[in-house]
């Protein structure tokens, strides 16, 4: 493994930065972030999630974007950022985000984004939403920052350390972290086979009552504001043995290539997901984001997939439905960019079970403009909350009992340039050891149909469930 390697030459360098960090830590009575990038070889990123398992259970992610551009995968947790404030949440992260890189060490720096010092990690949908129980391990805002990193950019590998000094450490801290390396390096030299947990119960939370909401819901629009509201509700499942993401995981990253592949481990449950939604991507001055609105099923023969395909691209309700979205996100760039384009009808973005109409926005953002800006501004789109945003948001509160957490609201990462990605979090489910939770929703407007919803709802539950064992029509 040439990685092994490379790793063990420049252990010294490493060394000094954590015994600088030290010193730096006890003149300012402070924690110091020591972060060092090398280019590493030969480690697949599925194995290297999987090297994590034993030692770092609980506190892993893994990322892909649909092109390939970036694999990040994180165990350990360096440091922790979160945050319960309902006002200013995004800019709370940022600020406590900058202060932790205004005094880090950072050895062997590379151009590519991604790379060394880097958060991830995402923010509930709604802060402002009584919790329950389901979400109990989640703050509204929490993001990590990994102790060992792999990062694959443009198909180039490279592995970040970090490591937090204090004022109370020493230099016994510099052969943990070398010893602690070695061992994850050399466990993901391995393959790893898991096995898969059979579903024992699927479990529909409460569809006639969903189905009377979504009714109930198209009435009230006459005489108010509202133009569309965004309901979601669960299917829980129970399994026979504890589900072993790492299975569900290769599964989505074989069968959603052209999706977000997300997985974040916070105490012992699992978010995972395989998302074709695009919040927000920073990349220097350029932004990048997505108008994802208005589905329909994928055809079981080509000329059936063409013919739906079609039917979407004329269909009235869902072309209304994806205007409201390009509105908005078109406002929110041009809040936060100098410029952008956007085309002027959508096209077809072609998942496994799903198509949708799709129209990309392309921006430059203005030198004031920080990415969290961004996903401050764009969060919740009227894909996920509705419109006007506020009152739709408003009327979730009152009428979904379903406490949607991390569900259809920002997940992704942040590196210490300014650059990185946020998807919005749909097509996923909760792990909680033998039982899982999977989340759908679908965009209720004036002319909307209870029962041709509740069916929108459940082709979005098959690319989860199917990951996870259940049925694969």
């Amino acid at each position: 493994m040439g990685g092994l390697i490379l790793v063990t030459i420049q252990d010294t360098e490493l060394s000094q930065g954590i015994l600088l960090a030290i010193d730096r830590a006890k003149q300012l009575t402070q924690p110091i972030l020591v972060s060092e990038v090398q280019k590493v070889e030969g480690i697949n990123p599925s194995n290297f999630f999987a090297a994590g398992r034993n030692r770092f259970l609980g506190e892993r992610f893994f990322w892909k974007d649909p092109n390939g551009t970036h694999t990040l995968v994180g165990m350990g947790i360096a440091k922790q950022i979160q945050s319960n404030q309902v006002v200013n949440r995004f800019m709370d992260v940022e600020s406590k985000w900058s202060n932790i890189i205004e005094s880090a060490i950072i050895i062997g720096e590379q151009k590519e984004s991604g790379t060394g010092p880097s958060l991830f990690g995402g923010f509930t949908f709604d802060p402002v939403k009584k919790k329950t129980k389901l979400w109990s391990k989640f703050s509204d805002s929490l993001f990590h920052i990994p102790s060992y990193m792999l990062s694959i950019v443009n198909e180039q590998a490279y592995l970040t350390t970090n490591v937090v000094c204090t004022q109370h450490d020493d230099h016994r801290l510099v052969e943990k972290v070398n010893a602690e390396r070695q061992a994850v390096l050399g466990a993901a030299a391995r393959k790893l086979e898991f096995s898969i947990a059979s579903i024992e119960h699927i479990d529909e939370i409460r569809p006639d009552e969903w189905k009377k909401s979504v009714t109930e819901l198209v009435d009230s629009f006459e005489g108010s504001d509202l133009k569309k509201v965004v309901l979601a509700r669960e299917l829980r499942l129970r399994f026979n043995d504890h589900v072993k993401v790492e299975r569900a995981l290769k599964h989505l990253l074989a069968e959603q290539p052209e999706s977000y592949v997300f997985a974040f481990e916070v105490n012992g449950d699992c978010f995972l997901g395989a998302s074709p939604e695009r919040l927000v991507k920073r990349e220097g001055e350029k932004v990048f984001s997505t108008c994802l609105a208005g589905s329909i099923a994928r055809g079981s023969t080509p000329t059936e997939d063409r013919l739906l395909g079609e039917s979407l691209l004329k269909d009235q309700k869902n072309l209304v439905e994806h205007e409201y979205v390009v509105e908005m996100i078109k406002e929110a760039m041009n809040e936060t960019c100098e410029y952008i384009t956007i085309p002027n009808r959508p096209e077809l973005m072609k998942t496994k079970y799903i198509q949708h109409l799709y129209t990309p926005v392309i921006g430059k953002c203005k030198q004031t403009t920080s990415l969290l800006d961004i996903v401050d501004r764009l969060h919740p789109t009227p894909a996920l909350g509705g419109l006007p945003q506020e009152a739709a948001v408003q009327r979730i509160r009152e009428v979904e009992e379903l406490d949607r957490g991390f569900y259809a609201a920002p997940i992704g990462w942040l590196d210490y340039h300014g650059n990185g990605e946020f998807a919005v979090a749909i097509r996923s489910a909760l792990i909680q050891g033998m039982e899982a939770s999977l989340f759908a929703g679908c965009g209720v407007v004036a002319d909307s149909d209870a029962e041709s919803e509740y069916i929108e709802t459940s082709i979005k539950f098959r690319p989860m469930l199917t990951a996870l064992g259940g049925n694969k029509r």
